[in-house]
């Protein structure tokens, strides 16, 4: 367990867009198979471009997603090339969601640490 990074509900999410770094509060959901994006945060950060699109089963149906890789930093833990759905968030709290896809490369969630 030493080599775990230890996340809350929520965390800070460190987009790496070469030598520009964007910080953003994100939604930890072990539920997503993917991580997710804001729509309007990939385009202000220059995102991109889309590698393909994915069809994705959301509580809001099924829909196609782009799908991006961001490079990003996640309590300290540097990962390259991660792969995010782009979506419209605007209605949502946060503007990024952390996924199984970032989940399963070394965290474990402990719901009582705030981000």
């Amino acid at each position: 367990m030493d080599s775990k990074v230890i996340v809350g509900l929520t965390a800070p999410l460190t987009i790496v867009n070469g030598a520009k770094r964007s910080t953003l509060i994100a939604r930890v959901d072990t539920g997503a198979t993917k991580s997710s994006i804001d729509k309007d945060a990939a385009h202000d950060l220059k995102l991109g471009p889309a590698l393909h699109n994915h069809m994705v089963k959301s509580a809001h149906g099924v829909k196609q997603r782009p799908i991006i890789a961001i490079d990003v930093e996640v309590g300290g833990k540097k990962l390259y090339k991660v792969e995010f759905s782009v979506i419209d968030r605007s209605h949502m709290r946060y503007k990024a969601l952390i996924g199984q896809n970032i989940l399963k490369k070394g965290f474990l969630i402990d719901p009582d640490i705030r981000g």
